[in-house]
């Protein structure tokens, strides 16, 4: 990018709260229904019904609030933000203007070994829309309204980044926030936590912001990053071939990797915002708030620093293993149920077990090895039962069925020898028909140790114990 421009950015995420209803009714939230199954009368806007605020949905804005330090508003209003189009058949969505029920708060984010703190300006409670569907329909759009009236919150930061990789932190780090929190499942897939990019560019050491482009409901960090890259390219080719940078929305097209426009976006939208007159203001007591702090989770950030002190971890290794609740919950069963050193059990989860989930597409919740059996793994390992070599034999048996490693290690014949009489037979008879190349080690070739250590594995189908295979070599090459 040319260095004489500054990119500013501000997002937009809107979080899917995991209520078992909808923000104002009792209509299911389940993802996947039949299209339609899931709307209902206060969703569709018909004729004297009202809305009943979700008390749930309250509770979990205000756990987000608490954990990004951010003001609780004691006072908050419910409005109606009015617009046509096809997938809100109320003619208006049901938000917060105003007075949202979240205010000022902060999130720090790490950039290349660099932390930086993104101020957040808001977040507000809100209904979803429903989902305006395109294929397979000849020409026309089906709407399934399944989704309306589900529970939002979106969190709307300051335009305190500056490249499209800080965009991407602060968003994975808000993701791994809500989902600690237990306030949202993050799925990306189901639309569950989709991002509005609001992007410009300035001549740099101008304080005065650029003319912004939104992009809208973008759903995975890739896509992120490779749309906000795209639009600032697009704004700096049209200043500096002479136009002007138009305000609107654009949406992104992963497919060509490019934005389009989508409408134009005037300074000042005419919502008519209004307070919603079915709904009372909401007031968050002092005692609720209090109940909710004690029951806050301890916080990524708090829980990494733990890792790295009690379990005397790396900085990439604890920060693996914080990524999710689930993942460190994992661990630290691990390291309970075997007894074993921390280090060795980090190591086998980041190592074998985080590569085998990535190559299935798994989350650590979907694991075919239960923290039980794979701290069974660990144990026998650091008890020199078996060797690290055929450690990654037995985990392959653990994913692939449901015998325990004990188990395993009995029917398959991998225990590991540590008799040192036998050991040392195979190594006499390997040293016999080998005088050459002992004869070169002893001449100062050191290669020819590990031609022997080979030899003797080879010989013991990986079963005999490193160490002592090591011990007793030195000891007849002498």
């Amino acid at each position: 990018m040319n260095t004489q421009w500054e990119v500013v950015i501000g997002l937009e995420i809107q979080t899917q709260l995991a209520t078992k209803t909808k923000i104002f009714s009792g209509a299911a939230t389940a993802y996947g229904a039949e299209p339609n199954t899931q709307a209902c009368v206060i969703s569709l806007g018909m004729p004297g019904v009202l809305p009943v605020l979700n008390e749930d949905a309250v509770r979990k804005a205000v756990i987000f609030g608490m954990a990004i330090e951010a003001e609780i508003a004691p006072y908050s209003v419910f409005a109606r933000k009015n617009y046509f189009y096809p997938d809100l058949p109320k003619g208006y969505q049901i938000s917060q203007f105003e007075l949202p029920i979240v205010g000022k708060g902060f999130l720090d984010i790490e950039v290349e070994g660099e932390t930086k703190r993104i101020g957040i300006t808001r977040a507000h409670l809100e209904e979803d829309a429903g989902k305006s569907l395109h294929e397979n329909f000849h020409g026309s759009t089906g709407i399934d309204l399944n989704r309306a009236g589900t529970p939002l919150l979106e969190i709307v930061s300051e335009p305190d980044m500056r490249s499209a990789k800080e965009a991407v932190a602060y968003m994975r780090k808000l993701h791994e926030l809500v989902r600690y929190l237990g306030i949202c499942d993050g799925n990306m897939q189901e639309g569950s936590f989709r991002c509005d990019a609001n992007v410009s560019v300035r001549p740099k050491g101008q304080e005065e912001f650029g003319t912004r482009a939104e992009i809208k409901n973008i759903n995975s960090f890739k896509f992120v990053e490779k749309a906000i890259n795209h639009e600032v390219e697009r704004q700096i080719e049209v200043i500096e071939n002479g136009g002007k940078v138009v305000q609107e929305t654009r949406l992104y097209d992963s497919d060509k990797n490019e934005t389009r426009s989508m409408r134009s976006k005037e300074e000042a939208n005419d919502y008519r915002y209004f307070p919603d007159p079915d709904l009372l203001p909401v007031f968050v007591s002092d005692e609720l708030k209090a109940e909710l702090k004690a029951a806050l989770p301890e916080l990524p950030e708090a829980k990494k620093l733990r890792f790295k002190t009690d379990y005397k971890l790396n900085d990439e290794s604890a920060t693996i293993l914080t990524s999710s609740r689930d993942m460190a919950d994992f661990f630290e069963n691990v390291v309970k149920i075997s007894g074993c050193e921390s280090a060795i059990c980090a190591n086998w989860i980041t190592g074998e077990l985080s590569a085998a989930l990535n190559r299935a597409d798994l989350e650590i919740t979907a694991s075919p090895i239960s923290a039980e059996r794979f701290a069974g793994l660990v144990a026998r390992i650091a008890d020199d039962t078996i060797s690290g070599k055929i450690g990654k034999q037995v985990f392959e048996f653990l994913w692939n069925g449901s015998e325990s490693a004990d188990e395993i290690i009995e029917t398959q014949g991998l225990k590991q020898i540590t008799d040192t009489g036998a050991i040392e037979a195979i190594i006499d008879t390997i040293l016999a028909a080998n005088e050459k190349q002992a004869e070169q080690y002893r001449g100062g070739n050191e290669k020819m140790f590990g031609f022997f250590v080979g030899q003797v594995m080879k010989a013991m189908q990986g079963k005999g114990n490193p160490a002592e295979i090591n011990k007793i070599l030195k000891a007849k090459l002498a």
